[in-house]
């Protein structure tokens, strides 16, 4: 008897699927007390473009936006978020409307890779908005009196930290000229995500077993997607 010659198609793989709670998790890391060192970028309005312009959205991949981040600002000379004393710093401080402009995901990546964990400011972009949160960026609304006396402080002393708690939603500096803190909001569902470093999908396949349960009990006769024979 002569023995078949191997085949040119590779053997499709029949490692079982791991169970929801093996699963690697597939969401950004968690995220539920952050403490960082700030700066204070005194701009209004910066869109999209301005934080990853249009010619490094090119590339095909989440991480290595480091160099794309205010990619024209930082031609200019002392651009602030380049001064040696705010290298660390995790948290942006910046002005009214931040991440306004097209939907690009790029800018919250580049933030990222960037260093920055938190951006609080007058008001978001709402997509970029969703685009952060989705991502383990958290974009903090505060009124523009408390944002002005962060920047003011954090000029003053450059080492000053500030710490983002999202398990009580509250924002502290150990300082602000008496102030304790302040409170801010962002949508529950994210936030609940963004604590155990879940997104959408990751989240879904969390509830394997009951969507299977689900379809296993839906009815043949109600419409289906799936192909029939």
């Amino acid at each position: 008897m002569t023995a078949s010659p191997p085949s040119s198609h590779p053997m499709p793989d029949r490692t079982p699927e791991p169970s929801p709670e093996n699963r690697p998790p597939t969401g950004p890391t968690p995220f539920q007390v952050y403490t960082a060192r700030a700066v204070a970028l005194r701009r209004d309005n910066i869109d999209t473009d301005q934080i990853v312009p249009a010619e490094f959205c090119k590339r095909v991949t989440k991480t290595g936006y480091a160099d794309a981040l205010f990619a024209r600002w930082r031609k200019e000379p002392d651009f602030i978020v380049d001064r040696p004393v705010h290298r660390g710093a995790g948290v942006l401080l910046a002005g009214r409307n931040f991440g306004i402009g097209s939907s690009r995901e790029h800018a919250v990546w580049a933030l990222k890779d960037g260093g920055f964990r938190v951006v609080i400011a007058t008001g978001f972009g709402d997509i970029f908005q969703r685009n952060a949160m989705n991502n383990g960026l958290l974009p903090v609304d505060q009124p523009l009196s408390v944002v002005e006396l962060l920047m003011a402080e954090v000029e003053r002393d450059p080492e000053r930290e500030i710490t983002v708690d999202l398990v009580n939603c509250r924002l502290t500096t150990g300082s602000s000229e008496g102030a304790d803190g302040w409170d801010f909001t962002v949508n529950e569902r994210a936030r609940q995500l963004l604590l155990k470093g879940q997104d959408a999908i990751s989240a879904t396949l969390q509830r394997d077993a009951s969507i299977a349960r689900y379809e296993a009990g839906r009815p043949d006769w109600l419409p289906t997607l799936r192909p029939t024979d």
